[in-house]
């Protein structure tokens, strides 16, 4: 018998905060596409995509100090068509714009999100040191596990190509110059990726699309770009994230409206 368990900081201090590193992937994304309504007389059927899991991809090094950006087409672009990159954009009709590509794209096109069941899974081994780490910040507990999701799938020994570390991808000099000495542990790598978002809304005045876009390729890249840098894999991860954290505001007792907002988790235990 499932119980829904609704919990507060608390409670989520306490829960077990460990993690093996051999733990199994996670479960392979889906996403739903929209389809015409059927014909009369013609029996409804329901497509489900699922997309094929993979390990996690080795992270690109991006652009710094003015290099070219990376000669890759980002699977996402499309997105971007009616969401302003420019860092002079309103960002509060930026966001709004994101949201309504996430939920209504262009014909033929989608942005894959997580299952449910890897939010939970993160929220569940993780949610403590999330909890504890996102109180008194500008930084949704939603928002992180939506990080974690994209960066690492919630695998602890998660290392990226580029050399970054941990469930939220931290990488050596970041790690470092926001007090990480092992970027290895689940506690010390959600401190150091939170203390970075939170300084990233606060350097980007809340703009929540600007401080992931500087999550991903650095601030500086943000600041000489005048926006969201034109890299490849930085135009993808915004939207991804932003996807991860529709799903995983489902996980809050009150959905936040705000990537700033708090949240407490909901979660179904059996």
């Amino acid at each position: 018998m499932k119980i829904i368990k609704f919990l507060g900081i608390a409670a989520i201090l306490v829960w077990p905060l460990s993690v093996q590193a051999g733990d199994p992937p996670p479960f392979p994304e889906f996403t739903f596409k929209r389809q015409k309504p059927p014909a009369a007389g013609v029996k409804r059927r329901i497509n489900v995509q699922i997309e094929p899991q993979s390990e996690v991809p080795p992270k690109e090094a991006p652009a710094k100090n003015g290099d070219a950006p990376v000669p890759r087409t980002a699977t996402y672009s499309w997105f971007w068509d009616l969401v302003p990159p420019e860092l002079s954009a309103d960002a509060p009709a930026r966001l709004r714009a994101a949201f309504d590509q996430l939920t209504n794209p262009p014909s033929g096109q989608r942005i894959t999100a997580p299952r449910l069941q890897v939010l939970q899974d993160i929220a569940l081994a993780e949610g403590g040191h999330i909890l504890r780490e996102t109180i008194g910040t500008r930084v949704s507990p939603a928002l992180v596990l939506a990080v974690i999701a994209v960066e690492s799938g919630g695998r602890v020994d998660a290392i990226s190509g580029a050399g970054a570390q941990g469930l939220m991808q931290l990488m050596p000099a970041t790690a470092s110059r926001f007090g990480v000495t092992d970027a290895m542990l689940p506690d010390q790598n959600i401190k150091g990726g939170v203390a970075y978002l939170d300084w990233l809304l606060g350097e980007f005045e809340g703009d929540a699309l600007m401080a992931l876009a500087g999550y991903n390729a650095g601030e500086n890249a943000v600041k000489t770009h005048k926006g969201v840098p034109p890299y490849a894999e930085t135009r993808d991860y915004v939207p991804k994230v932003l996807a991860a954290y529709e799903v995983a505001r489902g996980l809050c007792k009150t959905r936040p409206e705000l990537i700033t907002d708090a949240c407490a988790l909901n979660l179904a235990m059996n």
